[in-house]
């Protein structure tokens, strides 16, 4: 018996994704200049990975005031002070920003902290990040995904050819400021899982890309004489199946994380989710189409028989 692969779209579709390019052009465009207007009129909402701070993880004995505690906290001088519910009722995220305290008032603030929260409450983690170390961090997280940026570019380029790269990586810079405007227009807290949302975001959005630059490839080869307009329309229509059931699951496993996971681990799922959707519009509707707009001619080996 032979078992054939589900597919959510008849093999004789025919959408043509390349005649809708400057509609998703647009709509790509817009979300990006939105997300660069919001970086420079709205100041990002830094986490204390980036400003320093210190994080304190309790677990109290009985389920706590929440009202109380922080009407109690905002009276400290000189600390902005966050509250988070994650885990079980009873746990609570603490968060301290540090700014230009040193580590000697730092300390005098922590401590007031627990004065108010009472004894019956176990600390189960506390980390403080300096400010230095948070500017560090800035640095070191832009240059990881810069150089993942161009490890994908080199890769796309080695696998393909550098018009394929380039498209890929246009994709891919759109992928990354798409999840960033979560932080700059709507002002979620930007901190350390976020750069690790951008970087999930690049390797599945990536991984999408191939898939259809793949298809692409195998049909310049088999249709040696067809438009390249039609071709791309063709691979991108072959693959939709695969990339619509690939991305459906990730997004659904993603949503009820979001949904059902407390919290904590919403503020890790939201950007991730809204990465894969982004890379996925984008594999579709930006780096195959691209490859038409910007009028790149294919090299001769892609259009020879394979033997």
């Amino acid at each position: 018996m032979m078992f054939t692969g589900i597919r959510l779209f008849p093999a004789t579709l025919k959408i043509n994704f390349v005649s809708m390019r400057y509609v998703t052009y647009g709509l790509s465009i817009f979300v990006t200049l939105a997300t660069i207007a919001g970086y420079f009129l709205k100041d990002i909402n830094y986490g204390i990975d980036f400003t320093g701070g210190t994080l304190m993880e309790t677990r109290f004995s009985d389920i706590p005031d929440l009202g109380k505690l922080r009407s109690e906290l905002a009276n400290l001088p000189m600390a902005e002070i966050s509250l988070q519910e994650f885990g079980t009722p009873q746990d609570l995220l603490i968060r301290l920003d540090q700014k230009e305290r040193t580590d000697k008032q730092q300390a005098q603030v922590i401590q007031k902290v627990k004065e108010i929260l009472g004894p019956d409450v176990e600390y189960r983690r506390i980390e403080t990040i300096g400010p230095k170390m948070g500017a560090e961090l800035i640095s070191n997280s832009i240059q990881a995904t810069l150089w993942a940026m161009i490890a994908m570019l080199i890769y796309v380029w080695l696998r393909f050819e550098w018009q394929f790269g380039l498209c890929s990586i246009i994709a891919l810079i759109h992928d990354s400021i798409g999840v960033l405007s979560l932080y700059t227009i709507f002002g979620l807290e930007f901190n350390s899982t976020t750069i690790v949302a951008i970087l999930i975001t690049i390797g599945y959005s990536i991984n999408d890309t191939v898939v259809i630059y793949d298809r692409i490839r195998e049909n310049l080869r088999k249709y040696k004489k067809m438009d390249l307009a039609k071709l791309v329309n063709i691979s991108i229509n072959e693959t939709l199946s695969r990339t619509t059931l690939t991305s459906a699951s990730t997004l659904i496993a993603l949503l009820a994380l979001y949904l059902f996971g407390g919290d904590l681990i919403a503020s890790y799922s939201l950007p991730i989710l809204l990465g894969i959707a982004f890379g996925t519009y984008s594999s579709i509707f930006l780096a195959a189409p691209l490859l038409v707009t910007l009028g790149f001619k294919v090299h001769e080996e892609e259009k020879q028989p394979e033997f």
